[in-house]
């Protein structure tokens, strides 16, 4: 079994390291690349303002983040969501530093880069110098998103979850062999599903005494049967 974890976060801006913060997470399981249903999502209080640039983009304001928990109420449920699994991340790089900058500031483990399938890296490598953003992808493979008017952690991992199943080749687990077609990538462990069925003994075909009476019988019914009629058939 390939348990995977999808996720997206938005944040206050785009540099971590000067200030800015997660204001939301969301996150859904895959197993064997396919979506369980269940999921992590939480707003965050970020403990400061909210630009306006960063407030267009994911419609979240001061206000409506000013009762939700901080990041330290939440880091052990979403790090036991996370458990071990691989993260499926579109731009790894931002979500990972913003994630491992809040874990720093707690005094907690910082999670491995390695961990992370970017989903930015897969659709550039399989169609060069094509648009990798998230809208793009869903056009690309007529993933539904026209209710995405604004960006949001759980809706967006929804989206990704789909775009990556596309991105690994469109297909339900279990049905490319390995290795094969160039749609491999090295960070997916395809999982062919085994049938648990019991084996059906084989059949007899020796025909009974009885069977080859009745046929000798049927025959003997049949007038000027072809094969009796020698070279005259051909």
């Amino acid at each position: 079994m390939t348990r995977e974890v999808v996720l997206d976060t938005e944040t206050t801006g785009f540099k971590p390291d000067e200030g800015d913060r997660i204001v939301e997470i969301g996150a859904l399981e895959l197993i064997n690349h396919m979506p369980t249903g269940k999921t992590f999502h939480r707003y965050i209080n970020p403990e400061r303002d909210m630009p306006p640039d960063a407030a267009r983009v994911h419609g979240l304001t001061e206000d409506f983040l000013a009762d939700k928990p901080l990041f330290a109420d939440i880091a052990d449920e979403m790090l036991a969501f996370f458990a071990d699994s691989k993260l499926v991340i579109h731009n790894a790089r931002f979500d990972m530093g913003f994630l491992n900058a809040e874990l720093a500031r707690l005094g907690r483990e910082r999670l491995d880069p390695d961990r992370a399938i970017d989903t930015v890296q897969m659709a550039r490598r399989k169609y060069p110098g094509a648009p990798a953003s998230l809208d793009a992808l869903c056009k690309r493979f007529g993933v539904e998103n026209a209710h995405r008017t604004l960006h949001g952690a759980l809706l967006d991992s929804e989206l990704l979850a789909e775009v990556y199943l596309h991105l690994m080749g469109g297909r339900e687990p279990g049905l490319r062999l390995a290795g094969q077609g160039p749609d491999s990538d090295e960070n997916v462990d395809r999982v062919s599903p085994v049938a648990d069925r019991p084996v059906r003994p084989p059949r007899p075909h020796q025909e009974t005494e009885a069977e080859r009476a009745a046929h000798t019988a049927f025959l003997a019914r049949l007038k000027n049967p072809i094969w009796t009629r020698g070279e005259d058939h051909a």
